[in-house]
């Protein structure tokens, strides 16, 4: 069975994604690249730490929009101009603790950006819509359970909060708009993403990068919070697999239009654990990680996801084991740092995890 027939859906369509200079979103725009799709990017310039929208060579590769999507006029006159197939709408504020610096930015463009977003679709009838939202729009009991698709949304920080808004005005547009024949737009949710060329601050993984670089203490403020970690080509996999059905009609209005998309249940693992192993294939001892508990903002300790509506319905599953998705992420790195071209690294990357 060809695990990969729903990436034939793309080549020769215009796909427009926002935040394309992103991480997930520059990943994204490589591999529909290499689908064969006609990739429009939206997104900020990238800022010193986004590197991989140069890296991938997506100038070359992409026809990109340097803006910003809480001004509706701009992604307005954009989506008319372009004519998208279909949008993977991406562009957000990422960063939990940036929510306590900067909450108004953070609730400006994960919901009015969002907002202008479906208000430029539904005015210009884009006829399909994968909308990323996050894990953390549930919200968070702290139970040892798992989160699915019926669970309550909402937050107790800026960030989480503004991805559950999201969600609900997703909702009141597919309700009062969309959706009158066929399911045409759909939400995604993914649990934490790893993967080579994230360097944003206060992200485990690229702190724990950074450190091992400059060969510096990494300090851990929530080692036992449990995550659902997994490899960025996981969830990627998944919103290609979500878009493949919604432009092929696949899908009946019936179904709650939201997916979650995460590992296995092993893979969600401690933060402390998930540094550990990273240090491990990397090739160093762990005495230069420091745990030091920080009261100064609150994160759910424990957050795992429950995939099975995934499973079911899009007949999507995870491919990496936790070790695969470590190796991945270090090799990537540690690549970078040898200086080779990270275009072609990336691509085979890509590559193997189709032949999985």
């Amino acid at each position: 069975m060809n695990n990969n027939k729903f990436l034939h859906s793309y080549k020769n369509l215009k796909v427009l994604v926002t935040g394309s200079t992103g991480f997930k979103g520059s990943w994204l725009c490589l591999w529909l690249n290499l689908c064969g799709a006609k990739v429009v990017g939206v997104g900020l310039k990238p800022e010193s730490e986004q590197i991989l929208f140069g890296a991938f060579e997506l100038k070359k590769k992409i026809k990109q929009y340097f803006i910003d999507i809480t001004n509706f006029n701009k992604i307005n006159h954009i989506i008319k101009k372009e004519k998208p197939d279909i949008i993977f709408h991406l562009a957000a504020q990422s960063i939990v603790s940036l929510s306590y610096t900067e909450p108004l930015k953070t609730i400006e463009t994960n919901v009015i950006g969002s907002a202008n977003l479906l208000e430029s679709i539904r005015i210009n009838k884009v006829k399909n819509l994968v909308y990323i939202t996050s894990d953390k729009c549930y919200l968070n009991r702290e139970i040892s359970g798992s989160y699915n698709e019926t669970d309550l949304l909402g937050g107790y920080d800026n960030y989480s909060s503004s991805k559950a808004c999201a969600e609900l005005i997703f909702t009141s547009y597919s309700k009062s708009f969309f959706n009158k024949k066929k399911l045409q737009y759909a939400t995604a949710r993914a649990g934490n993403v790893i993967g080579g060329g994230d360097f944003k601050k206060d992200r485990i993984v690229p702190d724990t990068i950074k450190s091992l670089m400059r060969n510096k203490n990494l300090i851990i403020r929530s080692p036992n919070s449990t995550r659902p970690w997994q490899h960025v080509l996981e969830p990627l996999s998944g919103y290609l697999n979500l878009g493949d059905k919604l432009l092929n009609s696949k899908l009946s209005l019936n179904i709650l239009p939201s997916w979650n998309f995460g590992p296995n249940t092993k893979n969600c693992k401690t933060v402390l654990e998930i540094v550990k192993r990273i240090y491990l294939q990397w090739g160093t001892d762990t005495k230069k990680i420091v745990i030091k508990r920080s009261n100064s903002f609150k994160e759910a300790k424990l957050l795992v996801l429950d995939i099975n509506k995934s499973r079911k319905e899009l007949k999507w599953q995870p491919r990496l084991s936790l070790n695969e998705t470590i190796e991945l992420t270090v090799n990537w790195y540690k690549n970078y740092l040898a200086n080779k071209k990270m275009s072609k690294i990336t691509i085979e990357q890509i590559e193997n995890f189709k032949s999985i």
